[in-house]
Parts: C-alpha cells; sequence; structure tokens
C-alpha cells in the first residue's frame, strides 16, 4: 500500500538530515566527542556556544602556524629545553640588573626615609606575574588556538588587553600602596600623610607606566613569535620577566625620589593618584568591547588583588631583612630567586593551560588529566607532554642559578656575600621554591579548569605571588644558616 511504503523512507530521509547536521557541527573531521575523548556526549549545547568553543574554525584550522598546539604531545623535551633557555636566560640576566638596582638604591634617602617603599617592591615587582604573564598566557593561548588570525580580531583583542591591564596596574598599584602604608604603620606605630602620599602617587605611577611598555613588547612578542614558527607559551612569559623586574625597579625608584624631592608641594602626589584613577572609566570602555574581557573585568579581581596581598607580605620580610647586617646582599638575591620561580612556574602553567583550551572545554578534563588531585609524582614523572616540560623546567634551575651567581660575583666583586655554604642553601631553596611551585600549578591549574575558570586569567597571580613568598622567606633562611655555620665556625 502506498502508506506502507512511505512509512519506512521517512525515518532514512530523517536519518540522513540527522548525518548532515552532524557533519556541519564538526569542521575538524570526525565529531567534537571523538576529539574529547568520548567526556562530552551530550554537549552540543556547550560545544556550539562560542564562548566554549575548544576548537577553532575549520579556517583558521588551515591557516595554523608551523608550531601548531595539535603537536603538542609530539614535543620532545630537547624541543622544549631549546625554546625555554634563551628566553629564561635573558629573563635571568634582567632580574639579576633588577637586583643590583635594588641593593644600589636602598641607600637613597627616599628609600631610609619612607621605608614602606621595600613593602611595595614584591606587590609592585609581582605586577609582571599578575598582569603581564596573565596577558601573555591568554594572548598565547588565543594565538595558538586560531583566535588571533583575523586582523580585525586581533585588534580588538590586543587593545581590549592593553585597556584591561591599565585598569587592573592602577587599581592594584593604589592598593598596594595602602597596604604598604597600614603595614608600616603596624610595624612603626605611626603614619605620616605627606609620606604616604608620596608612596601612593609612586606606585600607581610605576604600576601603570610599567604595565602599559611591557603589555606592548607582551604583544609584539606573541605575534613575532607566531610568525617565526615559535611557540609563545615557550618564550613570551620569560621575555615579560626579564624586562618586569628591571623596568618597575627603575621607575619606582625614579618617580619615588623625583616626588620625595618635591614632597613640599603638598597636591603634587594627590594629584598624580586623582589623575590616573580618573582614568580609568576611559579603559574601562575600551576593555569591555572583547566578551571574554568584559568577563575578566567583572570576575578577575579576585586573584589580582590576593596575589597583591601575598606578594606584600613578602615585602614586609624583605623590608625586615634588607637592613640588618646579617642579612647583607638581601636586596641584591630577592629578584633573582623570586623572578627565576615566578617565570619557570608561569611557563608550565600557560602550556597546562593551553593543552587543556584546544582538548577540552571549560568544567570537563581531557582524558590524559583526568585525576583531579594528581600526586607528585604523576606531575613530574608521567608520559604526558605536561610533565615531561615540568621536568625540563626543574632541571634548568640548578643550571640556571649557577649563572646568575656567577655573573653576580663579577659584576659586585667582593661585595657580593656569595660563599660555598651560601651556594649549597641557595641552589637548595630555589629547587624546592621552584618543585613546590610546579606541583601546585598542576593542581591549581586543573582546579580552576574544573570550576570553569580560564587559568591564564586565574592561576598565574597566584602561582607567581606564591613565588615571591617562598623566596623571599627561603632567601632569608639561606642567610640565617649561612650565619649559624659560621657561628659553629664550620
Amino acid at each position: 500500500m502506498p502508506g506502507e511504503e512511505k512509512a519506512p523512507q521517512q525515518p532514512r530521509h530523517r536519518k540522513k538530515n540527522k548525518k548532515s547536521r552532524s557533519k556541519v557541527k564538526s569542521p575538524l573531521g570526525g565529531s567534537p566527542s571523538d576529539r574529547l575523548g568520548g567526556t562530552l556526549e551530550g554537549q552540543d549545547d556547550l560545544i556550539s556556544n562560542p564562548a566554549l568553543q575548544p576548537l577553532p574554525p575549520k579556517r583558521q584550522a588551515e591557516e595554523r602556524p608551523k608550531v601548531s598546539v595539535a603537536k603538542m604531545d609530539e614535543e620532545s623535551s630537547i624541543a622544549i629545553c631549546l625554546q625555554v633557555v634563551f628566553p629564561y636566560l635573558l629573563a635571568g640576566m634582567g632580574m639579576v640588573m633588577a637586583g643590583m638596582v635594588l641593593d644600589s638604591v636602598q641607600h637613597w634617602e627616599v628609600f631610609k626615609v619612607i621605608t614602606e617603599i621595600f613593602i611595595l617592591v614584591p606587590a609592585l615587582v609581582g605586577l609582571k606575574g599578575n598582569l603581564e604573564m596573565t596577558l601573555a598566557a591568554r594572548l598565547s593561548t588565543a594565538s595558538n588556538t586560531g583566535q588571533m588570525d583575523d586582523p580585525a580580531k586581533q585588534w580588538t583583542m590586543v587593545c581590549s588587553n592593553l585597556a584591561l591591564i591599565q585598569v587592573q596596574a592602577t587599581v592594584v598599584g593604589f592598593l598596594a600602596a595602602v597596604a604598604a602604608v597600614c603595614l608600616g604603620a603596624i610595624s612603626r606605630g605611626g603614619i605620616e600623610i605627606d609620606q604616604a602620599a608620596v608612596l601612593c602617587a609612586s606606585s600607581i605611577t610605576t604600576a601603570f607606566v610599567a604595565a602599559l611598555s611591557l603589555g606592548l613588547v607582551m604583544i609584539g612578542v606573541i605575534i613575532g613569535s607566531r610568525k617565526v614558527g615559535i611557540n609563545p607559551d615557550n618564550v613570551a612569559t620569560p621575555i615579560a620577566a626579564s624586562l618586569g623586574d628591571l623596568i618597575t625597579l627603575s621607575l619606582l625608584a625614579g618617580v619615588s625620589t623625583t616626588l620625595y624631592n618635591h614632597i613640599d608641594i603638598w597636591y603634587l602626589s594627590p594629584l598624580v593618584c586623582l589623575l590616573f584613577l580618573a582614568l580609568i572609566p576611559i579603559w574601562v570602555v575600551v576593555a569591555r568591547q572583547s566578551p571574554q574581557i568584559r568577563e575578566v573585568l567583572r570576575s578577575g579581581w579576585q586573584p589580582v588583588i590576593v596575589a597583591m596581598s601575598i606578594s606584600s607580605f613578602g615585602g614586609l620580610i624583605l623590608d625586615k631583612t634588607v637592613n640588618d647586617p646579617n642579612f647583607e646582599g638581601m636586596a641584591v638575591f630577592t629578584p633573582v630567586i623570586n623572578g627565576v620561580g615566578g617565570n619557570l612556574v608561569a611557563i608550565q602553567a600557560s602550556r597546562i593551560s593551553t593543552y587543556l583550551h584546544f582538548w577540552s572545554i571549560p568544567g570537563v578534563l581531557p582524558y590524559k588529566m583526568r585525576q583531579h588531585w594528581p600526586n607528585p609524582c604523576i606531575t613530574f614523572f608521567s608520559s604526558g607532554v605536561n610533565s615531561k616540560s615540568g621536568r625540563v623546567l626543574l632541571m634548568l634551575v640548578v643550571p640556571g642559578h649557577l649563572v646568575f651567581l656567577y655573573a653576580i660575583s663579577l659584576l659586585q666583586g667582593d661585595e657580593a656575600p656569595i660563599s660555598v655554604p651560601f651556594t649549597i642553601c641557595f641552589l637548595c631553596a630555589a629547587l624546592l621554591q621552584v618543585a613546590i611551585l610546579l606541583y601546585f600549578a598542576d593542581l591549581i591549574v586543573r582546579f580552576m579548569w574544573r570550576r570553569s575558570l580560564d587559568p591564564d586569567n586565574f592561576s598565574i597571580p597566584y602561582l607567581t605571588a606564591l613565588g615571591d613568598l617562598l623566596g623571599t622567606g627561603f632567601l632569608a633562611l639561606c642567610f640565617r644558616c649561612v650565619s649559624w655555620t659560621q657561628s659553629l665556625g664550620l
């Protein structure tokens, strides 16, 4: 009968349409469920959402750079090491120069009178971890996943990111100064308004100018790395570290000295603060052009502010030890040990974040990273590419610090308190610091991803601030251990 002949044809027709629809949903070949190891069945509504799309469009996939994130599993330890080692050494030499700058300016009058500036140092230097390294990780992920192939989108992303870090730098610079004033008041038992105004103006100006200059450098490095076929995750954060410490400390010394010399003009420092604070609405308007940055503006303040608070406690340790004869050289080595730890952990966090963005969607860990709370053996001794990069970064600690200690001894001569006991203690402290940071990076990035938070925005500030606190504390213990060994005649 005619009705009976049409009945079996209708399911076939629907089946054919379903197949055609499935082909449209998977522009890279195969269903998204196959791409993500079978973990995304029933998640078509998530995959169709552009904000959660883990894979780039087909046109962008065809225009991938020479080093594609799809080939991350093929990266060998030698390849990772070769890409990391040069910017790592360059960053370390920048930190050595920053340490020498801090050791020199600690004797300036403004640093002797307004000692709270030392509390500001880790917080402001840590801004490269809170802002510039986060910017580098965000843009590296966008570059590796093809989101910056379109020139119009690239321009919007660049402008929005620059405006975002200007807002964050201004606010965090002001809050860091307030924290330094409060900690200094508790320590000294009082506060002077004119010195507090100089401190706030110096902090905001330094944070603003350093964030703008380093942000422009980061954008150039990431776009250039993509064009020459280098993974930006491996080079962007070390270069940010190499320039960040030196630029920030130089600006802080210069600006604070200038404002202190004109402290009699009572309205100058408050006027500088009001000028930069008044620019915040303009940067907010520019930053909101990007939907992703709009979300960071709304919810990305907690890690930045918490990280600044953690770094301020590291600054309190520095403030208490820098003028103590038993801790001579504290100013030279603090930027080195803090910077190297933050540099290496930022590379690892950026690499893990890129891996997750490519192979999964927020809230779902890929099969190779299915453990929610991995133990250190999984973090450092498994066969995955992230474990491989962790081992490479950990092995770079000792030879890198030996190079940096030798550079300090050459540049400072007998002034640098580098002895065999100190070198052994320093290397052990640095190795322990980086091992802790790399393990915490694995934990925090997985935790953020499971909570559908972007690790590029939320993990690196916590990790670099923890690196500042651990580095300053371990360095103080190194000097104390050396003092004990000398008192025992060993």
